[in-house]
């Protein structure tokens, strides 16, 4: 998964529906391990339904209520989407800041023994479950997709699927149809993470990536050039593990 990590992220000058979109999403995809999953996927929903109003009003509190802070990069995002869709500037500015984002407490591990639960209701974990077939033959569908990555975060008494993938069209939208091949495989709090140049990852998304596995690439001159044990390329701060059986 190639992420340019020397771009200052999406600029929050524009002012279109497509920019505050993007900008928004960013901010979830960095917001992701900060906030509780049940209340991400939900916000992500509502972007992906463009239901703004809801996602404006329900934001700032969620913020506020889990002490989560900002950096000024992310305040920037904030700012170049929230106040067109009605959220009070008041609640905007009570959201604390931060002057950096610490490494994520949690642990992320590539793939799971052959007699590993998970959070979903797959069954046993492992090797390209029917998860991770019916995620391949969703995303290789969507305009602009080009990698699909699994990790899998050991937070929980079993593990959760963390989906990583870089798409360059409709990024809300590829979130939320994602999120519900998930929900209907019994995932009530799905874990999609969507980017693209020029979001900068965080550390959250770097040490998932560090323990990942590839699911699908795109076709394509550099595809093509590189053998299939190779990974893809990714950000200088994260190397994947070796991919396997890609389709």
């Amino acid at each position: 998964m190639k992420v340019f990590l020397d771009e200052p992220g999406v600029s929050a000058g524009g002012s279109s529906l497509f920019e505050q979109e993007r900008a928004c999403h960013d901010l979830l995809v960095r917001l992701a391990g900060r906030v509780p999953d049940r209340v991400l996927w939900r916000m992500r929903d509502w972007l992906a339904a463009r239901a703004h109003a809801n996602f404006a009003h329900t934001l700032p509190k969620t913020m506020l209520r889990h002490r989560v802070g900002l950096t000024d990069s992310e305040r920037d995002l904030l700012e170049a989407s929230l106040p067109f869709w009605g959220a009070r500037q008041r609640s905007l500015d009570a959201i604390l800041p931060v002057a950096a984002l610490v490494e994520p407490a949690f642990a992320f591990q590539a793939e799971l023994p052959p007699d590993q639960s998970c959070a979903d209701m797959s069954g046993l974990g492992g090797w390209r479950d029917a998860v991770d077939l019916a995620l391949t033959a969703v995303l290789r569908g969507a305009r602009g997709a080009v990698e699909l990555r699994r990790s899998w975060r050991m937070d929980h008494p079993r593990p959760r699927r963390v989906v990583l993938a870089r798409v360059t069209e409709d990024l809300p939208a590829v979130t939320g149809t994602l999120q519900r091949v998930l929900r209907a495989h019994g995932d009530l709090a799905p874990c999609v993470e969507i980017v693209s140049p020029p979001l900068v990852l965080p550390p959250y998304h770097r040490a998932a990536l560090r323990e990942s596995v590839s699911l699908w690439r795109a076709p394509g001159p550099e595809a093509a050039a590189r053998p299939s044990s190779t990974p893809a390329a990714l950000d200088a701060g994260a190397t994947a593990r070796t991919d396997r059986g890609e389709a």
